[in-house]
């Protein structure tokens, strides 16, 4: 039989850029397309997404792009990536809705293929050698789905985020009958999502949330302020609904939040809201304990909502004594210390602030260990692919899986680019292609230039000098300078013979550069000097700019 390759591009190893292809001679088919966010070191990068350079250069077998759900890491690339791929997009109503709101923006919403399809129907989608049936899965957002994909060499189980809720909010459960059918009839490979791997026990329910948000809206005397992620639209209808119950009304603020809003509004993902939703303006003249207002911010973005609010640098919202601060979402490993900052911000102005640890005021929409299990149980399957997890993830899911009965050489732990082949004697990773990170920065995408952010990161660190010399090149000789500048490096203003110092040292490299007549090397001699004088007198290591400019 067809041999079928199945590679990451993104999303094992790391949260965030989700996408993964499965190839066979003929045809591809990839599995959602999603961005990722920076770290504290990646600065200047505003996201990062997955390097597609391998589609690109075989978009011609690019049979299909499936979404499994709408959050960014799922979607988000598209609209900055597709052009390079080309291929047709299949995604359910919300999702499909959500994707063609990103692709308007870029105006690509007419090139792109959209297909919409209903898992309810249980569809198999023909791609090539590929057909993919999706199956519904509880999530954090509405319509989500994973798909069993019957290959040249059986079947392949895709969980996408999941978790196991009896009672989720909007009712929609995780479609086990599905699964357990082709558990039932044999799967070879389980790709499923480990984020919560290191968690015992099971998620708990939407419904707590609820009761939660049931007891702050009763008690709380003024302005009530939730902030969560921009696409959690069960915790939106949440919200609608308890402002209903209370005679509240609910102002959206923040473009991405208010954007998923208007797409779930359109598409009847959220109801009864034409009584409840106020647009920003009219909210003037509403008393403080009638309003609602749903808000970006909760993993304390600086240009986010609750942060501009906490910095009362927000031009609507300003705290006072009543204001009651909902926090609804959990830290993203690295956010710890913005969230706090905002927090304590808050307390500060003199609101009530309401964050997890303190109250049930979020749930997660992934599986913890328990599910995950019975996942595997579902499934049944001969191999199985931990992902959508950093490595203590995959490594804890793996030691799961074979306490569920997995041999360990059938679980396998791969990273960005490895090439697993599936064949008839079983699977293996057969080789490595090259993948890198492409990164916006702005309105610039590109791949990430490692050299480039280390400088940005020294420069916040340590600074920069910028030093500038005149020379003759025809004479070999200095004509003016050196002459020293500095941003950011704090040490030459209290320091006045280290400039000095700079000066010299850097005169006396370009003279021997100069005698030796290596004007090539003269950016060098500047750098290279100016850097070891500055370290020895100061143990900091700020970016040397040589400006050399020939008279």
């Amino acid at each position: 039989m067809t041999d079928v390759r199945i590679i990451f591009l993104g999303g094992v190893g790391e949260i965030g850029k989700n996408l993964m292809l499965f190839e066979t001679d003929q045809d591809i088919v990839v599995v959602d397309f999603g961005l990722g966010f920076p770290d504290a070191e990646q600065l200047g990068v505003d996201l990062l997404l997955p390097d597609v350079g391998y589609l690109k250069g075989k978009r011609e077998k690019v049979r299909g792009i499936f979404i499994t759900h709408g959050h960014e890491d799922h979607i988000g690339a598209l609209s900055w990536l597709w052009e390079e791929v080309g291929a047709p997009i299949y995604a359910t109503k919300l999702t499909a809705g959500l994707i063609r709101s990103k692709l308007q923006e870029r105006k690509l919403a007419d090139k792109a293929p959209l297909h919409i399809f209903d898992p309810d129907e249980h569809p198999h989608l023909t791609a090539g050698d590929f057909s993919l049936e999706p199956f519904r899965v509880t999530h954090s957002i509405p319509d989500s789905v994973g798909f069993a994909i019957t290959t040249p060499q059986g079947v392949i189980v895709v969980t996408g985020d999941f978790k196991f809720d009896p009672t989720p909010d909007g009712g929609i459960v995780t479609d086990k009958e599905t699964i357990r059918r082709y558990g039932d009839s044999g799967v070879r490979v389980l790709i499923s999502d480990t984020t919560n791997a290191e968690r015992e026990g099971h998620t708990p329910s939407e419904s707590v949330v609820n009761d939660t948000l049931t007891e702050l809206f009763d008690v709380a005397p003024g302005r009530i302020i939730l902030a969560t992620f921009a696409s959690m639209i069960s915790r939106f209808q949440q919200v609608i609904d308890q402002a209903a119950r209370t005679g509240r009304r609910v102002v959206p603020l923040g473009r991405s939040l208010e954007n998923y809003v208007r797409v779930a509004r359109e598409l009847g993902y959220l109801t009864d809201v034409r009584e409840v939703l106020l647009p920003g303006k009219s909210a003037q003249g509403v008393p403080d304990d009638r309003l609602v207002y749903l808000v970006t911010g909760s993993q304390g973005e600086p240009m986010a909502v609750l942060s501009r609010i906490a910095n009362r640098d927000h031009p609507k919202l300003t705290i006072k004594e009543g204001d009651t601060v909902v926090i609804s979402a959990s830290p993203i490993p690295g956010n710890e210390t913005a969230i706090y900052r905002v927090i304590d911000l808050l307390f500060e102005a003199g609101a009530e602030v309401v964050y997890p640890g303190l109250a049930r005021v979020h749930v997660s929409g992934h599986a913890y260990r328990d599910e995950l299990r019975e996942m595997i149980q579902l499934v049944r399957p001969e191999h199985v692919i931990p992902t959508h997890g950093e490595p203590r993830h995959l490594a804890l899911y793996g030691d799961m899986a074979v306490e569920e009965g997995i041999p360990r050489e059938k679980v396998h732990r791969v990273w960005i680019g490895d090439v697993l082949v599936l064949d008839d004697r079983g699977m293996h990773i057969a080789d490595q292609i090259d993948v890198g990170t492409v990164v916006v920065e702005g309105s610039s995408v590109g791949l990430a230039h490692d050299p480039a952010l280390r400088d940005r990161t020294t420069m916040a660190n340590d600074g920069l000098i910028a030093v500038a010399v005149g020379i003759n090149r025809a004479e070999g000789k200095i004509v003016s300078g050196p002459k020293v500048s500095s941003r950011g490096f704090s040490v030459i203003t209290s320091d006045p013979l280290l400039e000095q110092g700079i000066d010299e040292a850097v005169a006396e490299a370009l003279e021997r550069a100069l005698i030796a007549g290596d004007l090539q090397g003269l950016h060098h001699a500047v750098r290279e000097s100016a850097q070891k004088y500055v370290f020895s007198r100061t143990k900091r290591r700020p970016v040397i700019l040589p400006l050399i400019l020939e008279m």
